[in-house]
């Protein structure tokens, strides 16, 4: 292995090309090594054994019906109170009607996460999902994080198994992975202490799973998270995907430092650079062995780094969006949506194949070939 300039690697280098799992204090040296090169290609590896050359992307529309929301989490910039400046809270109808105006022939996802309305009731979310269905029958309905499926329940005095249940039933397919932030007790008290606790995002998409209902799951990065609380992250999430199969992909959500509580604490005006985007892309990827996919959230790390992710350890990039408001409103400067030409464009110029797929990564086109 002449390749690897750092001799810690070498056993966890040999670990990996065997297909063998690491633990987290081998993920710890991963993240601290400077052989960025050798951590590279050993996530390109992993990628490479799980997808070939493919890279997926789906054609999707991004939706909050809300973003009247009390729990105030400190990395928001997002949420608003009834009657603050900029606040919105859709009917349903008026729902539907905004989905209509941007709708898209061609479009398979629509991924709803808002906020946590105080008020509304379970038939809202029933009516907002069998709506969709009914009006835009090609859009899978990926909806509700595991936060907002547990503050649902919790208004509709309910378990969230009985609203996922009921949700499927009106049309929901997936749930979105967000609102999983950090894991650590201790980091949750910083920056979301009212905000669901792990161990019941964890029980939310556990109970979606074993009803038959995938998800993906998220980490907040870049804040006051140590490298150890990112490791105990992932090692619950590769827990939970060893117990169900469940996750479909992994996606690092990297901190936006606008318009929010914690940046103007922490003063912080620069989210994570680059190379931090790139390490723990690739440190994710070697370490969540029994997830499908890492994905490279080009919203939050920009499409220029999305694309040289793709050698990172990336298989996927998300969509075309259409629209996104809630990481654009904490300062993400990427476009609020990108074309599919566009994407397509910028995984064929980083030397793979773009896989357009549906949000349940059934393989609609091969765009190898396109012009």
């Amino acid at each position: 292995m002449r390749w690897i300039r750092d001799p810690a690697l070498v056993p966890i280098a040999e670990k990996v090309l065997a297909g063998e799992r690491i633990g987290r204090e081998e993920g710890l040296v991963l993240y601290q090594t400077p052989d960025l090169p050798a951590l590279m290609r050993l996530a390109h590896e992993v990628r490479t054994r799980k997808a070939g050359d493919k890279v997926y992307f789906v054609h999707s529309l991004r939706f909050s019906q809300t973003n009247i929301c009390y729990v105030g989490c400190k990395f928001c910039a997002f949420a608003r109170r009834f009657g603050e400046e900029g606040a919105w809270d859709y009917e349903v109808e008026e729902a539907l009607d905004w989905i209509a105006e941007r709708y898209q022939p061609g479009m398979t996802e629509i991924h709803i996460a808002a906020g946590h309305h105080p008020k509304r009731p379970l038939s809202y979310y029933l009516d907002l999902v069998s709506g969709i269905k009914r009006r835009f029958p090609d859009l899978q309905v990926k909806a509700f994080t595991a936060a907002e499926i547990a503050h649902i329940a919790k208004v509709a005095k309910t378990t969230p198994a009985e609203v996922l249940k009921a949700l499927n039933e009106a049309g929901l397919v997936m749930l979105p992975g967000g609102g999983a932030e950090i894991f650590s007790e201790r980091v949750r008290k910083i920056i979301a202490p009212a905000k669901i606790r792990a161990e019941v995002w964890l029980d939310v998409h556990r109970t979606a799973h074993e009803l038959g209902i995938p998800s993906n799951a998220t980490m907040l990065y870049g804040h006051v998270e140590t490298l150890e609380e990112r490791l105990d992250h992932m090692d619950r999430l590769r827990r939970l995907q060893d117990e169900t199969g469940g996750f479909m992909s992994f996606i690092p959500l990297a901190f936006q430092p606008d318009g929010n509580p914690l940046a103007r604490e922490l003063g912080k005006t620069e989210a994570p650079d680059a190379i931090e985007d790139l390490r723990n892309l690739a440190v994710a990827r070697i370490f969540l062995d029994n997830f499908p996919h890492v994905k490279g959230y080009w919203a939050t790390i920009t499409p220029e780094i999305a694309q040289v992710s793709l050698d990172w350890g990336v298989s996927d990039i998300d969509g075309t969006l259409v629209e996104e408001k809630i990481v654009h409103m904490a300062g993400a400067r990427a476009p609020e949506g990108l074309s599919k030409a566009a994407l397509v464009d910028l995984i064929r110029r980083a030397g793979y194949r773009a896989i357009e797929r549906d949000a349940l990564y059934h393989e609609l086109r091969d765009h190898s070939e396109a012009a």
